[in-house]
């Protein structure tokens, strides 16, 4: 077969699979996935047939196509069934202002990696397909560039849009050369240099990497899609933490059940009684703060003063714009 068969034989298979978990009403067996597509009929072992449809899959998560697992009997749980909710996959119509059309007229401009340009050249085109119009002569005038020479950065960008774990030699601030094994959750330009934030699997925590210090190539670790970035995850909090020295240490006492972020980064846990705890965690301006603050009634700022009087001024500036607000 020419590899221009096999590649459309596989654009094939794959549009058959999207269609087939899509209109399912309900999650499908993977017998029955093997039975209706006649590409994967055709497998000539089920050995073959696993391989291809491990390889389906994955290929579609690297896409943005989700496929949700459910246990189809609960007596037997290695029996799961496959489906792909229309809700995660179809975007609702989308409307842009001229000022909002040129902006991201210009963002597409301003990336200069070959990787980034396509992506953002593809859409700008599905925008124009769609109906929007495009007047790229607004922003004629400006030139904008976002550099990213670091040479991991096209690869860390590919993990981090398809969910890939990722290992990576990196060199610390002591010279020493470490290997690092991530889930990669965000990819940010913090003051002027580029930094990968994840989950660091054998630190068991997140953590903030400089890509400037990445040692030769970023390598794939197992199966794509096989986490997910924690829902209202803000990468500023483990750059502030890793990039800034703290200052001290802070106590803060916290329910049972509460304040995970900061028991992470615990140094010591008191427990109080049956309902409060006391840690004692590392000190950062700012990002300290905000986790007591979002805890609200389930955190108290023990010490130092700074911490508490920072903690209780933003919360009654909370209270008195929450008063002023009409009912």
């Amino acid at each position: 077969m020419s590899p221009a068969s096999a590649s459309a034989e596989k654009t094939e298979r794959l549009l058959n699979l999207i269609l087939a978990l899509k209109s399912a009403r309900r999650p499908v067996s993977k017998q029955r996935i093997r039975e209706s597509l006649p590409a994967y009929a055709a497998a000539t072992s089920d050995e073959a047939f696993d391989r291809m449809f491990e390889r389906d899959k994955d290929e579609l998560r690297e896409m943005g196509i989700p496929i949700t697992t459910t246990v189809l009997d609960v007596l037997f749980d290695d029996e799961v069934g496959y489906r792909i909710d229309s809700n995660e996959t179809t975007l609702p119509a989308i409307s842009f202002e001229p000022d909002e059309v040129a902006a991201l007229a210009l963002a597409a401009r301003a990336w200069s990696t070959a990787s980034i340009s396509g992506a953002a050249s593809a859409g700008l085109r599905k925008l124009r397909l769609s109906g929007v119009e495009i007047d790229e002569s607004v922003a004629a005038g400006a030139e904008p560039r976002i550099r990213t020479k670091e040479p991991a950065f096209e690869a860390v960008h590919a993990a981090l849009s398809a969910l890939q774990p990722i290992t990576f030699d990196y060199r610390k601030n002591d010279g020493e050369l470490t290997t690092r094994r991530v889930q990669p959750w965000a990819l940010k330009n913090w003051h002027g240099r580029w930094y990968l934030t994840g989950y660091d699997l054998d630190r068991d925590d997140d953590r903030a990497f400089r890509l400037s210090r990445f040692e030769g190539a970023v390598r794939k670790l197992g199966r794509a899609g096989t986490y997910a970035v924690p829902e209202g995850y803000e990468p500023d909090v483990a750059l502030e933490q890793q990039t800034a020295p703290s200052v001290g240490t802070a106590r803060v006492r916290l329910r049972h059940g509460r304040g995970h972020t900061l028991r992470r980064h615990a140094l010591s846990v008191t427990e109080l009684d049956e309902r409060w705890s006391e840690v004692e965690v590392p000190y950062w301006r700012g990002s300290t703060e905000r986790d007591v603050v979002a805890l609200g009634q389930h955190a108290v700022a023990v010490s130092p003063p700074e911490l508490v009087d920072a903690v209780r001024a933003t919360l009654t500036a909370a209270a008195e714009a929450n008063e002023r607000t009409p009912a």
